[in-house]
């Protein structure tokens, strides 16, 4: 009986069976020269491509887990007090009590004192020397030197000097007088930088009762402040001498002296309602004996040519 033929296996087999046999262990270390580089497997590869994602996904976890975590905080805070009207007016108080402010008068003086000056007016003697013949107070009512005083401190000097509050002298001369008010109108003949006006008010609404304060140089000392109230309105005054009478004048009572005349007569406001002018002096003391007498600033405006209020 003839035997079946046998077939031997393909090529490809003995060869894939020839390589199996020739190949190292796989525990032998490969040749540095020819190391196989291994093909990315299918999972390497997903996993590489949903890296990103995971990364964005984290992200987004930890800012949730913040926000959280902030909310969780603000939550537990006290709620902020609600500040009531008691509340201020307590801490008014306390401020008043453990700070006191400047009084009315304070106030008052500190907003005209930039424009108050010292007046002298000087005299020659026979021998010809200058001598002292009158001193007094001046303000400024226009800031390029026009100063307002009375006319006897002035009236018969040869030469004129001002003071201005910084300490700056001058030379002034004579510009304008109103006699019946005892009134002169000095200009300065040099000025400081950025020199203050006074700030000007009528006495229509001016009442006895007001405060006031008088700013001026008595018996050369000043400036000094010193504060009372309208005493009265359209007072007359005779001079001493007999020689003027002066009419519709404010009566004061806050101190003032020989060199006070000529200085601005204020309301706690800071503004000047009148020019003291004259103290009332029963004996030849000349000392304050609590009335003096102050121009209306309308007056004393008029006598400058400024509209009237």
């Amino acid at each position: 009986m003839p035997r079946p033929a046998r077939y031997s296996s393909s090529r490809r087999d003995r060869d894939a069976r020839s390589a199996a046999a020739q190949a190292p262990p796989d525990d032998a270390p490969l040749p540095q020269s020819a190391a196989p580089v291994a093909p990315a497997s299918p999972q390497s590869t997903t996993h590489a491509t949903r890296s990103p994602r995971l990364l964005w996904s984290t992200i987004a976890l930890l800012a949730a887990l913040l926000g959280a975590s902030v909310w969780w905080g603000w939550q537990q805070q006290a709620p902020a007090q609600r500040i009531t009207q008691k509340d201020i007016d307590a801490a008014v108080l306390r401020t008043l009590e453990t700070q006191p402010l400047p009084s009315a008068a304070a106030r008052a003086a500190a907003a005209v004192a930039p424009s108050v000056v010292r007046v002298v007016g000087y005299a020659r003697t026979k021998k010809g020397k200058e001598v002292e013949r009158g001193i007094g107070t001046g303000v400024v009512i226009v800031d390029k030197g026009v100063i307002l005083t009375n006319l006897h401190v002035v009236q018969g000097a040869e030469r004129i000097s001002i003071t201005f509050a910084d300490g700056m002298e001058a030379g002034a001369s004579i510009t304008g007088a109103q006699p019946q008010n005892d009134l002169a109108v000095l200009q300065a003949h040099k000025i400081p930088d950025d020199l203050p006006a006074a700030p000007l008010r009528s006495t229509q609404n001016l009442r006895p009762g007001d405060g006031v304060v008088a700013l001026g140089f008595p018996f050369g000392i000043g400036p000094s402040a010193s504060a009372g109230v309208v005493s009265g309105l359209q007072r007359e005054f005779d001079s001493p001498e007999g020689k003027q009478e002066l009419r519709n004048l404010i009566q004061f009572d806050a101190a003032a002296n020989p060199g006070n005349s000529g200085g601005p007569l204020i309301t706690m406001d800071g503004e000047v309602v009148g020019i003291v002018t004259a103290i009332l002096n029963p004996t030849p003391a000349r000392t304050f004996i609590g009335i003096g007498f102050a121009v209306p600033i309308e007056n004393a405006a008029a006598a400058v040519g400024m509209p009237p209020f």
